[in-house]
């Protein structure tokens, strides 16, 4: 969990210098400790010898983009992720989500919408309640959510990277079994804010979640649509 603000480090990853400054300006006026990489290899380099709070990944980046870098980031790591992109088409945004991304931006962008997306997903990746119950460890059909620890682990004891919003939809489902979930409540209980997912990209998150924890994706057993409702998480679930 986030101590401070002044201990908040964002890798910010353009290769344009004007807005990559402008990025680092708008995050160190805020109080965080902003680190600029012009492409994917050196934001990999820095990556492996330093820890970020979040990371602001420019999609169109010379050599590999920012899709197969986020991408592969997502396969190690669960920082969150904002894409930043000049794309305003809905695909777009929703492959970017597809890959791992937690949110995105869409260029023309205000200074101040970043940094309000920087928060509120900086405040869901340090979320914890906090009463004993809530942060008790659950478990269904052998899995177990710290929600303290914000860690998942399989049945084998395994653990299940995530990343913020899919731990964020998981946990819910899980404080909340056996009832269905509009699409409007999750994006309540999931504590988007202003960095909140669109009402399609919640159905992306939660095919992303289902491949991770789903025997067959295709016919989900766990968690299961509900035809014009939502959602509905069908296993038991216990705390320990």
């Amino acid at each position: 969990m986030l101590t401070s603000a002044t201990n908040t480090k964002i890798l910010i990853v353009e290769d344009d210098p004007e807005i990559g400054n402008l990025l680092a300006l708008t995050v160190q006026e805020s109080g965080m400790l902003p680190t600029v990489a012009e492409d994917g290899h050196v934001a990999q380099a820095l990556l492996r010898n330093n820890d970020y709070d979040l990371i602001i990944l420019d999609v169109m980046l010379p050599g590999e983009d920012g899709l197969g870098i986020c991408r592969r980031i997502r396969a190690e790591k669960t920082t969150p992720i904002i894409l930043l992109t000049a794309l305003g088409e809905e695909v777009d945004r929703i492959v970017g989500l597809e890959v791992g991304a937690d949110d995105y931006i869409t260029k023309p962008f205000s200074p101040r919408e970043v940094v309000a997306r920087i928060r509120s997903l900086l405040r869901r990746a340090s979320y914890g309640l906090a009463s004993t119950s809530a942060q008790r460890t659950l478990r269904f059909e052998g899995w177990q959510i710290d929600p303290l620890r914000r860690q998942v682990h399989d049945p084998s004891h395994a653990r299940v990277a995530l990343t913020t919003t899919e731990f964020d939809l998981l946990l819910a489902f899980c404080r909340n079994p056996s009832r269905v979930i509009t699409r409007e409540e999750l994006l309540s209980l999931t504590h988007t804010g202003l960095a909140g997912p669109i009402e399609r990209s919640i159905d992306v998150h939660i095919s992303r979640l289902r491949q991770k924890i789903e025997e067959d994706p295709r016919n989900p057993v766990l968690l299961q649509t509900v035809r014009l409702g939502g959602y509905v998480f069908t296993a038991k679930v216990e705390q320990l």
